[in-house]
């Protein structure tokens, strides 16, 4: 992927085998309780530093790969490294639910936000031709099994509170020609069928998403496809998904393209941009880049009228794809997640 958005396909197995058997690693990289739990067996020392309280309205899923990461590690006696990643697996990441069927995923999510007045976050990502064939190709087989699957996603969002990415990569794809022209005109009316299918559930916000400003580097790129795509519907924009640029780059590109829109509103994905984007223009610099660091963590308090929410979308520690020493994209992989969290500026 150019922007990057992994797929979500996490097999319990492979969990498991990792949680039991991934070695220690260094800085270089290559189930947790909800917020503010006080868990027992918590250092003190994570405690007084003040990690894993979240205070942001978005739902922390107890069962996720960092969080099953950290109860191996505790169990193996690793409790210095389980302390570390207790900065992603207390935080609210988003869900990408399956391209085979996402209503599972997208009911567990809804059961366990519903118990903790969270609000869930997901990702849609199963338009057909995804990433032009790249690291996270796949997508959904034609038009027709699309709606479907939109469908089946809106359904099981219901009434309950819930943010929608759509579709990662989609139209920053368009713009930058990685999509052939044939297909465009489908993609913009799946995209927009899909705002306004979503918009259908009384309590879901939806954001297109719109790249970056490494990728894109000029927002009137992208006016005329989102305008086909249904933004005007939507709630906003989700920028920088998957990515490193910093939220201060994130939040000049968002207001100019803003502007361009009428004032729409936007969400960053800060879940990964701590140190920024790997410097020196690298190839793949997208790619699971050494040296990075978590982001400012989830909140809705950003400060900024347009800005609607920092989120972490990408799932830290989740994968980019097959390179730089990873495995396929979306696979969990804790070396580069423990990295991710010691870097980070607590």
């Amino acid at each position: 992927m150019s922007g990057r958005s992994p797929t979500r396909s996490l097999i319990a197995a492979t969990v498991a085998f990792l949680a039991l058997g991934v070695a220690a690693c260094s800085d270089s990289g290559g189930s947790a309780p909800g917020p503010g739990s006080g868990r027992a067996g918590e250092s003190t020392a994570a405690q007084s530093r003040g990690e894993g309280q979240d205070s942001s309205p978005y739902w922390v899923d107890p069962q996720s790969d960092a969080a099953r990461q950290v109860e191996a590690w505790d169990a193996q006696g690793r409790d210095a490294d389980a302390d570390v990643l207790r900065r992603i697996s207390e935080r609210p990441v988003a869900g990408w639910p399956s391209g085979d069927d996402p209503a599972p995923d997208i009911r567990d999510a809804v059961r366990g936000a519903a118990k903790a007045a969270r609000t869930v976050v997901l990702v849609a990502y199963n338009i057909p031709h995804r990433d032009c064939g790249q690291h996270s190709a796949g997508g959904a087989p034609d038009a027709d099994a699309y709606r479907r699957w939109i469908g089946a996603f809106a359904d099981s969002i219901g009434s309950a509170p819930a943010i929608v990415v759509l579709e990662p990569d989609a139209v920053a794809h368009i713009v930058d020609g990685c999509t052939p022209p044939e297909e465009h005109d489908e993609r913009t009316a799946l995209l927009s069928e899909a705002v306004d299918r979503l918009k259908r559930q009384p309590k879901t916000k939806v954001y297109l998403d719109a790249g970056n400003p490494a990728w894109i580097d000029d927002p009137g790129k992208l006016v005329e496809p989102l305008r086909r795509a249904g933004v005007e519907r939507a709630d906003g924009i989700s920028l920088n998904v998957s990515n490193f640029q910093t939220d201060e780059a994130v939040k000049s590109f968002g207001s100019q393209l803003s502007a361009l829109l009428g004032g729409a509103h936007f969400v960053i994905d800060s879940s990964r941009n701590g140190n920024g984007p790997l410097s020196g223009g690298r190839t793949d610099a997208w790619c699971n880049p050494t040296g990075r660091a978590l982001g400012t963590p989830p909140s809705d308090r950003t400060g900024d009228p347009l800005l609607d929410a920092y989120l972490w979308i990408k799932r830290p520690g989740d994968s980019d794809g097959e390179c730089r020493g990873g495995p396929a994209a979306g696979t969990w992989w804790p070396d580069y997640a423990l990295g991710l969290a010691r870097r980070a500026k607590v």
